[in-house]
């Protein structure tokens, strides 16, 4: 496997220190609520967790984010929230990690989404989400459309983070790709097949095994421990590059690693290096900022892959929506490479 050398991350992790990434899309908010069950309650066959702690994560688009700035790099975050205490500790933590917050806007009527997980010992017990999921209005969308557009010039990537609660729509993907192919600037997006948009033409696509099927119009009758030999795998590959025609697409298969698909060579296998799986939420994030950021110092396709795999490699090794350090990150490659 084309490996990169610690040397070559060092330059590209340097590099990232002047590099901006733009992040539009569903801003969530994590929430886990820690406590210790030594009971079932009277009224209901269910546990009473006795509380201990909570702590609180950004999650999808704004875990993108925090994703770019924690490996040194630029990012600025456009979105909608309520206006209500949970969009204020969203700001609050996006702010402490160096993410810019000039695109996140107030949606009239809306809440901002949160995720509650009440988690007793190392297992979650359940989740509580609240939510808006209706796509937010035209004013709305052309007020972040305007901040983007004005930004992309300077900017070197921009990520689009669809969720499917309301902020991505096809005419704020449209007009995203065309300002970016207006101005020569890279554009990824992590799709949702639930939500049905046409992503033709984009820079990448980072969609899971489950994804791409679902994408593909393809039953997934068989795997194979090879991605390479998985003919069920390949053939959706090639309907998704003969139907969108990324540049890259990047499938994202666990503890299989990834698969890197170009136009113009053949697919090309990361096995993964994960050494210990605790929790995947949150790893997809990790992958597209880590592979667009990488792309967007200078890195090579191939480079992207195996830098975004070790950064996955990483957080799925910890709890909750996590992010990766340089350092964390150079410690996954060897020392004398």
């Amino acid at each position: 496997m084309t490996n990169v050398s610690r040397v070559r991350l060092h330059e590209l992790l340097t590099i990232a220190r002047e590099t901006e990434v733009l992040v539009v899309g569903d801003v969530m908010l994590d929430q886990f609520v820690w406590g210790r069950v030594s009971r079932i309650s009277p009224e209901a066959p269910v546990p009473i967790v006795d509380f201990e702690r909570e702590s609180f994560m950004p999650g999808g688009a704004a875990n993108v984010a925090r994703n770019v700035t924690a490996l040194g790099g630029r990012a600025r975050m456009y979105g909608v929230v309520g206006k209500d205490p949970q969009a204020d500790l969203i700001r609050e933590i996006l702010l402490e990690d160096s993410v810019d917050c000039g695109g996140l806007l107030v949606g009239a009527g809306r809440m901002t989404t949160t995720k509650t997980r009440i988690v007793a010992g190392q297992q979650q017990i359940t989740r509580l989400d609240r939510e808006t999921r209706s796509e937010i209005g035209v004013d709305m969308r052309a007020r972040i459309l305007r901040r983007l557009e004005k930004d992309i010039p300077r900017a070197h990537a921009v990520v689009i983070g669809d969720y499917g609660k309301g902020l991505v729509s096809q005419a704020l993907l449209e007009e995203a790709r065309r300002s970016c192919k207006i101005h020569g600037r890279w554009i990824s997006l992590d799709p949702k097949p639930v939500h049905s948009l046409d992503l033709t033409g984009l820079s990448l696509l980072t969609p899971n095994r489950k994804e791409i099927f679902e994408l593909a119009g393809i039953a997934d009758t068989k795997r194979h421990r090879d991605p390479l030999e998985d003919t069920p795998l390949l053939t959706a590959v090639i309907a998704i590059q003969k139907q969108f025609r990324p540049a890259l697409l990047l499938v994202t298969l666990g503890e299989l690693g990834m698969l890197l698909c170009r136009r113009d060579a053949p697919p090309f296998h990361i096995p993964t290096v994960a050494r210990e799986v605790f929790d995947v939420s949150g790893a997809g994030d990790t992958v597209i900022a880590s592979f667009t950021l990488a792309i967007a110092c200078g890195a090579s396709p191939i480079e992207a892959a195996v830098i975004s795999n070790h950064a996955a490699g990483v957080v799925v090794a910890k709890r909750g929506t996590a992010v990766v350090t340089p350092d964390e990150l150079l410690a996954t490659f060897p020392v004398n490479s």
